[in-house]
């Protein structure tokens, strides 16, 4: 192979820490087929396409990642790009890296995936990361490279990609502790979300450094004096920044003054054992300031990306604050390096893919909840948007640790309670709780959680489990998802019985003898999306279909065909009209006076019957609405949809969910993705923290209401919606 330069500049990086001819031929080949197979194919800045995967492979390469997390970064976007298939890469370089290459090509296709949300691309992405890590290792080194190179995308889509990063993929790098990643995606993201703040807070902190340079070279030389004189002598100690985004998330998000910005500046300090580290945070403290609440021992408590350092803001004597991190190179290379300096690539030593997921899990403890989660049937089946959001808040966004009586950490959101923990440690812990017991003493339910809790939960195989008030406690999204399964089994279990008690007392009062399956169900209730006889007693349970609707199925008169026809051939001379402002047919009216009811607000395809009112013509209702049974029964009449109805119709429909800031823009997005317009919408709280949206919607149809109701369920922390009855 000819000197290729940008080859060249590859195997420097990788050379470092790989050294055995097979390796490094396997990556050669990857390397020459992918420049084979990307010859003439250009990225949007006008440079060869293969720089893009060799950048990509670098950066994985600085990870000290393994040849096959290499050639995989090398080959990822060869399947969705050029003719190789998967069965070739198998043959070429063996299951393990085709299996790689598989993974990140099918989440390369997220965001261009038209049919599916994003909470549904995400869902799969985390789920890549629960079946091989290193799938999401190479995709974040993927994202990068392109965030790198943002410049050339249009406007719109650097915003798009950029609010993703954020919101996604930096967190998962914090999560794994790659921390110099997760800066620069977090600073180069901001660029674009808000270039305004960017730039300066950008030149806030030069300003800073060059009013703060001699302070911090001169704080370094006398911690370099004070460890000499105490012979603490194996160390190396360096100034820091913190980076822009972190930053503009105090100034902006916190509300914070630049000024007011504690750790801004810091120094670090990096020692050759732990006891040093302890020594060194002794001295500092002795000879400056401290400030009170501002000590930090991550090294006894480390956090769920495995970071561990002494943190400490401490007073100059020239009035300077500024912040120190004491830890041990092993230390330091987790903080830079995060899970990766776990699994760095190390020669002669035995490989596992399985055995590494398992030492992830055991080291990470929020990889292991996301194992978890990932093969729960409940949690999967609540829908991918209740799963990212579960994901999202209570593994990615948590922050409050608590210990079990055995000393094991548990990691939930702020704000939790014990209601949330036992939720998090298993599903039947939380069930049949009846109490817990905190740092020794009885608390409420309600109790909020503080880092460095001692919790055990109290339980009896007895208890009939959660109320709604519990989802009222709750605050993780995995506990809210856990106790609404519970309560809509339980809720289920009751209207069913509730619906089967009602119709036995009705088949009684009408002597019918005649018992009912699934097959009487289908035929008759199919339309209503109802097939099983539960499923019918459910609905009779909710009020939705009423007991004379099933009884007037069985008692009708066998049809005398003849008489059927005599009577359509009667209609059509007849030329009975469907008036265009109801939709709505009476029998053996040609131009009726029709209206629909303003309490039950009937739409096509309702089973429907009119009233004649004293003056105002026949009112329409749905057969279920209650007002009918209060009505005389001698002036109801037989009503019917006629065909080809096009005209839209509003309805009621009344949702009941927890109070939060986004509850009203998630139901309007979820209506308005459906091509569904809001004709009215007022909502109340009450001082519960229980939220009552009713909404009047244009619908064509019951089947379009139907969905609606459908996709509204899947709106988080809603748990009760019905047709709303006027």
């Amino acid at each position: 192979m000819q000197v290729d330069p940008l080859y060249e500049a590859l195997l420097d990086d990788v050379s470092k820490y790989i050294t055995k001819k097979e390796d490094l031929d396997k990556i050669e080949k990857a390397y020459l087929l992918a420049k084979s197979k990307h010859t003439g194919q250009m990225r949007r800045s006008g440079e060869p396409y293969i720089i893009h995967p060799v950048a990509v492979t670098r950066i994985l390469a600085g990870l000290n990642a393994g040849p096959n997390t290499l050639v995989a970064g090398l080959l990822h976007d060869i399947v969705e790009d050029t003719d190789v298939t998967f069965d070739d890469l198998t043959q070429m370089f063996g299951k393990d890296v085709a299996s790689l290459i598989d993974g990140v090509t099918k989440l390369t296709k997220l965001s261009f995936n038209q049919e599916g949300t994003q909470s549904d691309n995400h869902q799969k992405m985390l789920l890549a990361m629960a079946r091989d890590i290193r799938v999401v290792i190479i995709k974040i080194a993927d994202r990068l490279h392109n965030m790198r190179t943002l410049d050339f995308m249009p406007k719109d889509k650097q915003v798009r990609i950029a609010s993703e990063t954020l919101e996604i993929y930096a967190p998962l790098a914090h999560r794994l502790g790659l921390f110099r990643i997760k800066a620069e995606l977090e600073d180069r993201s901001l660029r674009y979300t808000d270039p305004g703040m960017y730039y300066k807070v950008n030149n806030l902190i030069k300003l800073k450094m060059e009013q703060r340079e001699h302070s911090i070279e001169l704080v370094i030389e006398n911690i370099k004096t004070m460890f000499k004189e105490y012979d603490l002598n194996q160390y190396e100690i360096k100034g820091r920044i913190k980076n822009i985004y972190s930053i503009y998330k105090k100034m902006v998000k916190n509300n914070r003054d630049f000024e007011d910005i504690y750790d801004l500046l810091a120094v670090r300090i990096i020692v050759d054992k732990v006891e040093n580290c302890y020594q060194a945070l002794g001295l500092i403290h002795a000879n400056y300031t401290p400030i009170p609440r501002r000590f930090k021992d991550y090294i006894a408590v480390p956090k769920p990306n495995l970071y561990q350092s002494l943190h400490t803001t401490v007073l100059a004597n020239d009035g300077t604050l500024f912040e120190v991190q004491i830890r041990t190179k092993e230390m330091d290379d987790i903080a830079e390096n995060g899970i990766a300096a776990h699994w760095a690539y190390k020669e002669n030593k035995a490989y596992s893919k399985e055995k590494e997921q398992f030492e992830i899990a055991e080291k990470l403890k929020w990889y292991g909840e996301l194992l978890k989660m990932s093969e729960d049937d409940d949690d999967r089946d609540g829908g991918s948007e209740s799963f990212v959001e579960t994901v999202k808040s209570d593994i990615l966004s948590a922050n409050v640790y608590i210990f079990t009586p055995k000393g094991q950490v548990v990691e939930l959101p702020k704000g939790s309670t014990p209601i949330d923990f036992a939720f998090r440690i298993h599903t039947d812990l939380g069930t049949r709780m009846v109490g817990a017991i905190v740092n020794d003493r009885i608390v409420p339910l309600e109790y909020e959680l503080k880092t460095g809790d001692i919790i055990s939960i109290k339980i009896n195989k007895n208890s009939s489990g959660p109320s709604d008030d519990w989802l009222k406690i709750a605050k993780s999204s995995h506990a809210r998802h856990k106790i609404k399964g519970f309560l809509n089994k339980k809720n289920k279990d009751f209207l069913v019985q509730s619906g089967k008690d009602q119709l036995e007392k009705e088949f009684i009062a009408n002597k019918i003898t005649q018992s009912l399956d699934d097959n009487f169900v289908k035929k008759n209730f199919e339309k209503n999306m109802i097939s099983t006889l539960s499923d019918l007693y459910h609905e009779i349970g909710k009020n939705t279909i009423s007991v004379k609707t099933v009884i007037n199925k069985i008692v009708q008169p066998e049809v005398d065909k003849e008489a059927m026809l005599q009577k359509q051939m009667e209609k059509a001379t007849r030329q009975i009209i469907a008036q265009s402002e109801t939709g709505v047919i009476v029998d053996g009216l040609t131009n009726p006076q029709l209206k629909l009811a303003n309490c039950c607000t009937p739409v096509l395809n309702d089973e429907v019957a009119g009233y004649v009112t004293k003056g105002s013509g026949i009112v329409i209702h749905r057969l279920d609405c209650p007002n009918l049974s209060e009505y005389d029964k001698n002036r109801l009449i037989p009503a019917y949809w006629g065909k080809n109805v096009t005209r839209k119709f509003g309805t009621w429909v009344k949702l009941v969910g927890t109070t939060r800031d986004s509850l009203i823009s998630e139901v309007i997005t979820t209506i308005n993705a459906l091509g569904i317009s809001i004709l009215e919408m007022n909502a109340v709280s009450n001082t519960k923290l229980e939220s009552t949206v009713k909404l009047k919607v244009s619908v064509a149809n019951f089947d379009e209401l139907s969905k609606l109701i459908a996709n509204l369920h899947k709106v988080s922390q809603v748990y009760q919606i019905e047709r709303d009855i006027r």
